[in-house]
């Protein structure tokens, strides 16, 4: 998708090539620090869910709960920021995001009461949803050509932060304790301050719209609901990953809280890697390749984990995530083809609209069932999603990857 297609920049328009390809370059870098801090905030919650269960009570239906309300406010809600960021074009979408989700996310340790946890989750995922559908949009605003191999790396820049947060939190809340679990908002507020500095107030794209253009949307309706599904699929498999495998390492595997929360890190800094480099086998072979490759590919890892223990068990956590992550670029730039002239909108329904929906749907579905059952039973069944996708992804016409 040309740049010009996606976001015009007037300012911009009469630069020589090489500067708006260091200007271009520069947008990525600064949206990718960005895209790197909120997802570091976005992860926090599967590694808050042990010390939340042990030290405030929290059973396995409130966990899924809170699971759903950060996937409903920082993901089902991501559409609305787009149209809100399709329309007026501001900068502060992302810049302020940081911080929003900085604060409240880790204020969580300071919460008395469940309905306290969950108005914290819900405004520290506002934060992350606001970011998303402008900076995806901004991010490669500016570049010419390689557009795959450009959002791979801003993609990938929020995959290593989400990769990274568990890490970041369990050290953290290993010294300081639940209560003092404020202090790990410092970053966030440093990353907003820096790009309050370095993002232009200007709009990013040209005049703001009096309304959001349904017309190039609905027009492409049929391959954008095929992308959407098939993110879903995925979506359901990495979020409920993301939400419970601390608690299932812990309580059914016996792993200790630092050895969960460096397996939820491993999966998701796989999950990073598969997605950077899945904007690059994506030029050279063809999306549509790619993710049919992903959705069966992933299936035999997924099963390793489940069925062995020990280092093989770990091989094969990496492995899935490595394989089923490596998407999250493609489909992305595919909607963006698809509807140029609303890339933040299409953007925000690829990575939240599809992503929120799966876990809002599923993740109260799957702490009720892991009461009834286990948390063994209950992933082991969501990992086996992809194989659905696998033959949804088969009908992706190879003119529209």
């Amino acid at each position: 998708m040309p740049a010009s297609e996606s976001v015009a920049v007037p300012a911009e328009e009469s630069l020589e090539q090489p500067q708006r390809a260091r200007n271009g370059w520069v947008n990525l870098l600064f949206y990718s620090l960005g895209h790197f801090a909120v997802d570091v905030y976005s992860a926090a919650l599967g590694v808050f869910q042990p010390l939340l269960a042990s030290q405030r009570g929290v059973s396995l239906s409130q966990a899924g709960m809170l699971g759903g309300m950060m996937v409903f406010a920082g993901s089902v809600l991501q559409p609305v920021w787009g149209i809100l960021s399709d329309r007026f074009r501001s900068h502060l979408f992302s810049a302020l995001a940081p911080f929003a989700a900085a604060v409240f996310i880790s204020s969580l340790g300071l919460a008395s009461s469940f309905p306290t946890l969950m108005l914290l989750v819900f405004l520290g995922a506002s934060g992350v949803a606001s970011f998303h559908p402008q900076a995806s949009a901004g991010a490669t605003a500016l570049m010419r050509g390689n557009r795959a191999k450009a959002m791979a790396v801003f993609i990938s820049s929020g995959s290593l932060g989400f990769a990274l947060g568990p890490t970041y939190f369990s050290l953290l809340l290993g010294k300081v304790g639940l209560d003092r679990s404020y202090l790990a908002a410092i970053p966030g507020v440093l990353v907003t301050l820096l790009l309050l500095v370095v993002l232009r107030p200007q709009p990013l794209g040209g005049r703001p719209q009096s309304s959001t253009q349904w017309a190039p949307i609905l027009a492409v309706w049929r391959p954008l609901s095929l992308l959407y599904l098939l993110v879903f699929l995925r979506s359901t498999v990495q979020i409920s990953f993301t939400q419970f495998l601390p608690l299932y390492l812990t309580r059914e595997r016996g792993l200790s809280y630092e050895s969960a929360s460096l397996a939820l890190s491993m999966f998701s800094s796989m999950g990073a890697l598969g997605g950077f480099s899945g904007g690059f086998l994506a030029d050279r072979f063809g999306a549509h390749r790619v993710i049919q490759a992903s959705m069966l590919g992933a299936v035999p890892p997924l099963l390793l984990f489940f069925t062995t223990h020990g280092a093989l068990a770990m091989v094969g956590l990496a492995l899935a995530g490595l394989i089923l992550l490596s998407t999250t670029p493609i489909n992305v730039v595919l909607a963006q083809r698809l509807a140029p002239q609303q890339a933040a909108t299409v953007s925000a329904l690829m990575m939240g609209g599809s992503w929120g929906m799966a876990g809002m749907l599923l993740l109260p579905l799957a702490g009720l069932l892991a009461e009834k059952f286990s948390l063994h039973q209950v992933l082991a069944a969501f990992s086996m999603f992809p194989l659905l996708g696998y033959f949804l992804a088969l009908q992706l016409k190879k003119e529209q990857a």
